[in-house]
């Protein structure tokens, strides 16, 4: 006789949440890091909004989504990056031609601006984040041997770029997260964030459409080609 893990139930819980396509289109959108109102998620996913409050209340129970209200208005977000992680993560593991086909050159073009540089609830993703981990391994910052692991280069160089890093919380200093778009790891954790927050805030990068895309602007192709020997032209 086997004795049924205890985990069991609670993961089948979990899978429940994940398993039906508005609930999985509002975590999408919430992987942009930002708070959302409950009409802007309705419209987004496309459904009426007495229907959008009850699956956002199953996500709040469930754990997935935090909530605050302002006056009339209810904001979610995702409840940490632990959620984040997890959205990405099952994100990555759809294959690339089940997405359905942009109808539209709007759609055509929205998708093609989330490929080349997005965020990805709190760091840098697409081809963007890669061109990003990537200079950071080929100059000995970052490791991928087993998992990704900032070397004592790698340390200095926030230092020297200006970047604090915030090593009080559990959370890791660096990740490796699989890009659902370029089938690559790219860099998260708190050094991940902190590169991402600190691209927004000196407009080394800026937000774009109404979705996670985001560009690099003249000065971010300067810092970077300058900090990481990124070519421009990997960055457009």
């Amino acid at each position: 006789m086997t004795t049924k893990d205890p985990r069991a139930a609670g993961l089948a819980r979990l899978a429940a949440l994940v398993a039906d396509e508005t609930r999985a289109a509002c975590l999408l959108a919430l992987l942009d890091g930002r708070a959302w109102t409950a009409g802007e998620l309705a419209r987004h996913a496309g459904v009426a909004a007495s229907t959008l409050s009850e699956h956002l209340g199953k996500l709040v129970a469930g754990g997935l989504l935090a909530e605050e209200r302002q006056g009339r208005h209810r904001y979610v977000r995702l409840a940490d990056a632990r959620v984040a992680q997890l959205v990405e993560d099952l994100a990555a593991q759809v294959a690339p031609g089940a997405a359905e086909r942009p109808r539209t050159l709007r759609q055509a073009g929205a998708g093609s601006a989330m490929a080349r540089g997005r965020t990805c609830y709190d760091h840098l993703a697409g081809r963007l984040g890669i061109a990003v981990t990537d200079a950071f391994t080929a100059r000995g910052l970052l490791l991928q041997d087993t998992g990704f692991a900032l070397t004592d280069a790698g340390l200095r160089w926030f230092g020297t770029a200006g970047i604090g890093l915030d090593r009080r919380g559990r959370r890791p200093l660096a990740r490796a997260c699989l890009d659902w778009t370029e089938r690559r790891p790219h860099l998260a954790g708190v050094a991940g964030a902190a590169l991402c927050r600190h691209a927004l805030e000196t407009g080394w990068c800026v937000r774009i459409g109404s979705e996670r895309a985001v560009k690099v602007t003249e000065a971010g192709e300067r810092a970077l080609s300058e900090l990481l020997g990124i070519p421009a032209q990997a960055l457009r």
